[in-house]
């Protein structure tokens, strides 16, 4: 069941904090998780907030501190001397230690890492900051399981024994060769009911699921997704085991991609939310308004060009939007498809077969929709027979090319290293408005000869 933040909760929090009563404050927010803690320090100020950080234990506030919205983290480890920040990354595994480490100064970072008070973590952290974060080994742990194959059932059970203790979950236990290069890994199960004095190279699983540092994090989070992986290791350019990705970081990589597809396809060019100031808000969204503006004033231009048209034909003019309309959500829809199937590489076949099924898709699709609009409009709005008929070819023509325009666009972009999710936002609604009215028009033209 969900916890919820009252008011009352709140207020009883910033009470205690104003009365300097530690010992009940602490008794309080023991009790309560520490991502529901997070929470309530989003309501306090930043001296409140940071207060709650100097009453609670480390060991509780450091799992608080990787809760914390991005801007109210960043001020309370501002208002923590580098030995307070150091205590609280002690208590943190190494890839989050080190998320948190990449956010500060280069001078408070060099002396937040010489408070560390164990050298072995703060030698991992130091390794972790080498790598980008968008990489596999920018979010991959240290801590793990290993085991040598050179060694028995015994020795193996005592070593793991030690790894264990600085581990919060064990989910595999991998088994290396003396230069630490990644052989295999070890079932538990096998390792239970295998005589102790039996060689772990006689027992170990040779096939497994790695990746190399430098995979994408978005090529991580897609194999672990299609193999159903809780883990995954980690090696280096030799082959060496470095390190390992649990499935809790992955959650994160695809929750933050799909936020970042999302703002693409809403016409945001950076990583923003509502919280934000105004002017990055303004930052973000402005570009892709200016791009609508321009694809505009260009629809204005088209429309002027058929100026005489619509002066002697009227009623062309009042299924212009429903044309522009059919056009941009036709091309979302094909380019929706394509960046999903990209998303989670599961489109297959030659791009000529697709194109050929794309067309024969929307040529059904459009010879349903103009039979629909005909009539429609014939028989409910008297529109004339050959207004109807221009209306309807340039409908199915309308239909075929956005739907071709938004399954290849998408293609392109990928092809050249360009997130394809930009294609399902204005960029393609944008063109597709133009394109509609200027096939309408020129349809127009052609049948009634002005």
């Amino acid at each position: 069941m969900e916890f919820k933040i009252s008011k009352e909760l709140i207020q009883q929090v910033k009470e205690l904090i104003q009365n300097k009563s530690d010992l009940k404050l602490e008794a309080l927010l023991n009790d309560i998780h520490h991502a529901d803690i997070a929470e309530i320090l989003d309501e306090l100020d930043f001296d409140d907030a940071t207060y709650i950080f100097k009453v609670l234990d480390s060991d509780k506030t450091a799992e608080i501190l990787l809760e914390l919205e991005d801007d109210l983290r960043e001020n309370i480890l501002s208002r923590l001397s580098p030995k307070e920040i150091a205590e609280e990354l002690d208590e943190l595994e190494t890839n989050d230690a080190a998320d948190i480490i990449a956010e500060l100064s280069q001078e408070i970072k060099a002396e937040v890492i010489s408070e560390l008070q164990d050298v072995e973590h703060a030698k991992d952290i130091v390794d972790l900051l080498r790598y980008k974060e968008d990489t596999a080994g920018g979010i991959m742990h240290k801590e793990l399981v290993k085991v040598n194959e050179n060694w028995n059932v015994l020795t193996c059970v005592k070593e793991m024994r030690i790894q264990a203790e600085n581990i919060s979950r064990v989910h595999s236990i991998y088994v290396v060769d003396d230069e630490g290069r990644l052989k295999g890994r070890l079932s538990l199960k096998d390792l239970l009911t295998t005589s102790t004095k039996t060689a772990i190279s006689d027992v170990y699983i040779r096939k497994l699921n790695y990746v190399n540092v430098d995979a994408e994090d978005v090529e991580v989070a897609r194999i672990m997704q299609k193999y159903d992986l809780e883990a995954i290791p980690v090696v280096d350019e030799l082959g060496r085991l470095v390190g390992r990705i649990t499935i809790d970081d992955i959650v994160d990589v695809i929750k933050d991609e799909a936020d970042q597809d999302y703002q693409l396809a809403a016409g945001i060019s950076q990583d923003v939310e509502a919280d934000d100031s105004i002017m990055e808000l303004t930052k973000a969204r402005l570009p892709w308004l200016v791009l609508a503006l321009l694809g505009g004033f260009i629809t204005v231009r088209v429309l002027g060009l058929f100026e005489g048209a619509m002066l002697e034909h009227g009623n062309l003019f009042f299924f212009t939007p429903l044309i522009a309309a059919m056009a941009g959500n036709v091309g979302v829809q094909s380019s929706a498809i394509i960046v999903q199937g990209l998303a989670n590489d599961t489109l297959s076949g030659s791009l000529f077969n697709r194109l050929i099924k794309e067309i024969s898709l929307s040529l059904l699709n459009g010879i349903i929709l103009a039979s629909i609009l005909f009539i429609g409009s014939h028989f409910l709005l008297n529109v004339e027979v050959i207004v109807g008929l221009i209306v309807t070819t340039a409908l199915v023509s309308v239909i075929v090319i956005a739907s071709l325009i938004g399954t290849f666009i998408p293609l392109l972009l990928d092809k050249f290293g360009i997130d394809p999710a930009l294609a399902t936002g204005p960029f393609i609604t944008t063109s597709n408005d133009i394109c509609g009215i200027l096939i309408y028009f020129s349809i127009a033209k052609m049948i009634l000869g002005f």
